[in-house]
């Protein structure tokens, strides 16, 4: 096991999704300015894991963190969720591609452990497949082996994590999942896992609710409180028991989602947000 490990979760993740040639300076910016929740994948087409860990590589150098302060989360993801820049063999078997990622990912990150090793959404939109046990159990291998601290699933349906569930699978520690106001910010997974004590993480806050963001009773709140719509958002997936994840590219907009960490919402304010799209 990793002799040195971060002793908890952190209060909100920085995505490094969609970043690019931008990823290394937006990784470092995000540490330097409070982050110590580093979300990425191991899947180029969307993530350029080895420019986080540029990015991570200068913050050390640096004296601003040690990598026991900081927790990274990475991912397995699927071949027909990648493009041609594969990790692993496409001819090997699942669990040899995952042992390959995971070995892949280490490399990138410049480090012997992950805090966070995520299936990055179920082999079918519909049902948890046998490859998805497969997969799930050679995930396990590696946490067992140390590699990574804790087990989450990406982009799960609540049917999805009840068929995981009555397969006996090993629960995840992390259920993510794009969180859509308009469908009532996945009210019945988020249930599912505060039933079982599984961390809820919700990403694309805001660009999934553009709509909420210009709601007159967010516009007349952040007013109130004299913060941005887009704090209120942070705060209310807080209070609601989301760990959240931002991926702006934006310095300001990095330090303002940090500030949101001291807001309070009352809580008929927590109601009425929850009650803006269902």
């Amino acid at each position: 096991m990793p002799s040195a490990q971060p002793s908890s979760v952190p209060s909100f993740l920085y995505g490094t999704a969609w970043k690019e040639d931008r990823t290394a300076a937006l990784t470092e910016l995000a540490i330097r300015s409070g982050f110590r929740g580093i979300d990425t994948a191991n899947q180029r087409r969307h993530y350029f894991e080895a420019a986080v860990g540029q990015g991570l590589a200068a913050v050390y150098r640096a004296g601003i963190v040690t990598r026991n302060d900081v927790f990274l989360q990475t991912k397995f993801t699927y071949q027909n969720g990648q493009d041609h820049r594969l990790p692993y063999d496409p001819a090997a078997t699942l669990s040899v591609q995952v042992a390959q990622s995971m070995a892949s990912s280490l490399e990138h990150l410049g480090t012997d452990h992950v805090d966070s090793f995520v299936l990055h959404g179920p082999a079918s939109h519909s049902h948890w497949t046998t490859d998805d046990f497969e997969t799930w159990q050679a995930m396990i291998k590696e946490r067992d082996a140390g590699r990574t601290r804790l087990l989450g699933v990406s982009n799960i349906s609540l049917a999805q994590l009840q068929q995981m569930a009555r397969a006996h699978a090993e629960p995840p520690a992390f259920v993510q999942n794009r969180c859509y106001a308009r469908l009532g910010w996945d009210r019945e997974v988020r249930a599912f896992c505060r039933e079982r004590n599984i961390i809820y993480q919700g990403f694309s806050l805001l660009t999934a609710n553009v709509e909420v963001l210009r709601h007159p009773s967010i516009n007349a709140l952040a007013a109130e409180m004299n913060t941005m719509p887009a704090q209120i958002i942070f705060a209310f997936a807080r209070q609601v028991g989301m760990l959240p994840l931002t991926g702006t590219s934006s310095a300001e907009h990095v330090q303002q989602d940090l500030e949101s960490l001291r807001i309070t919402l009352r809580p008929e304010a927590v109601r009425a947000i929850e009650s803006i799209a269902g």
